[in-house]
């Protein structure tokens, strides 16, 4: 376990290299120059030439890209042009309060794309499989944003046809973040659609593995059949739904910046999105670099799973 975890890290190092470059090529090819408008819409070209060569935008590419991780490892990702503000003091409060929806989301759609899964491949056929795949497409299909809305208008405006005559469904505030109701709805709308994902993958997986030999044998020697599902095939048809479940931490972190807009939350997603609106350059790269090493370190985390489910992983 120990030389997997030490070649797995050594294989992240020139990705993360290759993470930072992509970064600061995208910074520097997107429309918009960080000395106008640092020196304000009214500047003249002499003062804009000042602040670049004061910013060191004249610099050659590589002597820039050298500063940049230089200051980098020391995490100083530099200061916001809007508000003068360290961009690391900015970010990593955001972050945690992003990471924390993503993770509630993902827990949810574990929580219910494998109960989902399971009841549906232990049922293959039936009328529960047929309603649970329907409802998983609808879940799959469905934009993210449009669900929020629709998670507003019934549960925080209390606009429910016919059921809003009976019962005042505004339980939830529209709102905020760090209270109970002002995470379920948020969190239901980004993990709809990745319990959807894990639950087909699920299903698939268990049905391949309860069609092998061992659990046809298994069987025949008469384990009870909780046994034969949730020791012998569940373990088995993980891998797949790990990887699934990775991938879709990593979407999450993306997919936050709708739950953060439609939902007011101030996460790193809505700082970014400002930053893209105030041209904040500083704010944007750095929210961009710490986002994408977060997807790095989520697919390390589903190589270390991959091991502890299957041994075999190591020797592969």
């Amino acid at each position: 376990m120990f030389k997997f975890l030490v070649r797995r890290l050594l294989q992240l190092i020139p990705v993360i290299i290759g993470v930072t470059i992509l970064v600061f090529a995208l910074m520097h090819f997107i429309p918009g120059n960080p000395a106008q408008v640092l020196a304000g819409e009214a500047a003249t070209p002499q003062q804009i030439e000042a602040m670049e060569n004061r910013l060191g935008l004249n610099d050659p590419y590589p002597v820039q890209y050298f500063r940049y991780m230089t200051n980098l490892v020391q995490l100083d990702l530099g200061n916001s042009i809007r508000t003068g503000q360290p961009v690391a003091d900015m970010l990593f409060p955001r972050l945690a309060i992003t990471m924390e929806l993503a993770f509630y989301s993902t827990v949810l759609s574990i929580f219910l794309g494998l109960i989902a899964g399971i009841i549906s491949a232990t049922k293959r056929g039936t009328f529960t499989d047929s309603a649970i795949m329907v409802v998983a497409l609808f879940g799959m299909s469905m934009p993210n944003f449009w669900l929020g809305l629709v998670l507003i208008q019934w549960f925080v405006l209390g606009n429910i046809p016919v059921i809003n005559n009976f019962l005042d469904t505004a339980w939830f505030r529209p709102s905020g973040w760090g209270n109970f109701d002002q995470i379920v709805l948020p969190v239901l709308m980004l993990g709809a659609s990745g319990a959807a994902i894990i639950a087909r993958m699920t299903r698939s997986s268990m049905l391949e593995v309860i069609n092998q030999d061992y659990i046809r044998t298994a069987r025949a020697k008469g384990v009870k059949e909780r046994v034969v599902i949730y020791q012998h095939a569940l373990k088995n048809a993980l891998i797949p739904v790990i990887t699934v479940v990775g991938l879709s931490f990593g979407s999450l972190l993306g997919g936050a910046v709708l739950a953060e807009n439609v939902f007011a939350i101030n996460g790193m997603g809505r700082l970014i999105v400002d930053s893209i609106s105030t041209r904040d350059f500083p704010v944007m790269q750095g929210g961009v670099l710490i986002a994408a090493l977060c997807f790095v370190l989520v697919n390390l985390i589903v190589d270390i799973s991959y091991r502890l489910v299957n041994k075999r992983v190591d020797a592969e």
